[in-house]
């Protein structure tokens, strides 16, 4: 079956899906209202049926929010987060809608107040379990080839064996990656993948391969040729996606200021991005005293068990860069032996011979991080943010890799944008630092939800691959 049918009946499947839920949220909310006598007894009920008019009217309204709001346009990631934010607003904002049609056009009916309260809290439920049943059974078949989107790399430096690498990790993003296009000779293969040919071929590339998208990685040959590339890719029906340069990321969301009647773009402002960093603040205190405090009895238990494993202290403590470069004391669980690093710092690898065998099951599911929340409460780090590094690392790492002070423009983090996206460990230190400057530049507090979120979901995979 085509891509194009199958995007289709895939966006077909999840408008009937949407629909199915919000009318059952309705009937569900229906049936609790007359067994739940809030916020008071009801007398005479109306039928279920007296209400059809209202469920009808609030489906159509709902969809056509969500539809209006690109809800309908399936991406290649989900971010849950994004979605249960307009799924909140959509739901919210198609109720308001359909209960004020319903009031101008069936005035003698009324309708119990906290059936409309129940039918928003569980049409947002029910819409987003829907979806993830959805996006489950879309990535099964989209790992099994139905639906993939077969894709062209054009570019072959080091931004495009990023992106390429990363697409040959995820399955699930539903490409079959077809091949690569750049400067080179036919015949050579960037990660086993093949080169076609050169830029100049790129018509007849996209209609002998069927290409259905093409993604341009070569932000460092400039704006005037990428038009060039954009131009040979447009010959064919396909979509394009091209990879920004450092000034697009930064330029992202630009405001027009003015300098006494001179325009000036401004790219971040710092001074509305510190009232934001008082809840950022805020959220790390709050996040930190109920990680203490709920997470105290297992802190007590692999406390025991570190003691009775191997001598030595609970706690391992080491100087490392936070904030502006300014040092502080790092707190974990000691997850290797006593003399670890009696040499000298040691760069830490996946087979470390020094762990010990609680400390490698403790680094495997992150559990030798929480003694971190203490930092978190003193302020000398943030539950969310470019993880730091000792001082030795630092300076070593700051003469060879460009912009790596960057990073430490915000304060260290218990997790960060790198780690989410795969970054942990013994990784290329280069493209760490790149998540870290993508974080500096484009922070939010949704961003630090996001990245929190996605750190338990991954946490908890592993302890269940365990």
């Amino acid at each position: 079956m085509k891509t194009e049918k199958v995007r289709t009946l895939y966006t077909i499947s999840l408008v009937m899906l949407d629909a199915l839920m919000i009318a059952v949220a309705f009937v569900l909310a229906y049936q609790l209202r007359v067994r739940i006598a809030w916020p008071e007894p009801i007398v005479g009920e109306a039928a279920l049926i007296n209400y059809l008019g209202l469920m009808v009217t609030l489906v159509t309204a709902v969809i056509a929010v969500l539809f209006l709001w690109r809800q309908y346009y399936i991406p290649r990631a989900v971010s849950r987060v994004d979605q249960l934010y307009a799924v909140t607003a959509g739901v919210s904002l198609g109720m308001l809608i359909a209960v004020a049609i319903f009031a101008l056009l069936f005035k003698d009916l009324d309708y119990p107040r906290a059936m409309i309260v129940y039918t928003w809290v569980l049409a947002i439920v029910l819409i987003m379990l829907g979806r993830g049943v959805h996006q489950t059974v879309r990535q099964i078949l989209q790992e099994r080839g139905v639906g993939k989107d077969r894709l062209l790399m054009v570019g072959s430096g080091e931004v495009a064996q990023i992106i390429l690498q990363r697409i040959l990790w995820s399955p699930r993003l539903g490409y079959e990656v077809v091949g690569v296009v750049n400067g080179g000779a036919r015949g050579d293969n960037v990660l086993g993948v093949p080169v076609l040919g050169v830029p100049e071929e790129l018509p007849q590339i996209i209609e002998q391969q069927k290409i259905d998208e093409v993604i341009i990685a070569m932000p460092e040959v400039g704006h005037r040729e990428t038009v060039r590339i954009i131009s040979y890719c447009e010959r064919g029906r396909v979509s394009i996606k091209v990879f920004p340069d450092i000034f697009q990321f930064i330029a992202s969301e630009t405001t027009i200021d003015d300098l006494g009647g001179l325009p000036l773009l401004t790219v971040r402002d710092f001074a509305m991005r510190g009232y934001w960093l008082i809840f950022k603040r805020m959220m790390d205190i709050g996040g930190a005293l109920v990680g203490l405090v709920f997470l105290s009895p297992l802190m007590m238990l692999v406390a025991i068990a570190i003691k009775l494993e191997s001598p030595g202290p609970v706690f391992f403590v080491q100087e490392r860069m936070g904030l502006d470069g300014r040092p502080f004391r790092m707190i974990k669980f000691r997850s290797m032996r006593r003399d670890a690093e009696k040499a000298g710092p040691g760069w830490t690898t996946d087979n470390d011979p020094r762990r010990t065998r609680l400390g490698t099951l403790l680094r495997k599911v992150e559990l030798d991080e929480l003694p971190q929340f203490i930092n978190v409460l003193l302020g000398e780090m943030s539950l969310v943010g470019p993880r730091p590094e000792q001082p030795y690392y630092v300076e070593r790492f700051r003469e060879s890799v460009p912009r790596y002070m960057e990073r430490h423009r915000e304060k260290a983090g218990m997790t960060g944008w790198a780690q989410v996206n795969g970054m942990r460990g013994d990784t290329s230190i280069m493209e760490r630092t790149k998540f870290d400057i993508w974080y500096t530049e484009n922070w939010s507090l949704l961003l630090d939800i996001k990245i929190m979120l996605r750190t338990v979901w991954q946490i908890l995979a592993r302890v269940k691959r365990s």
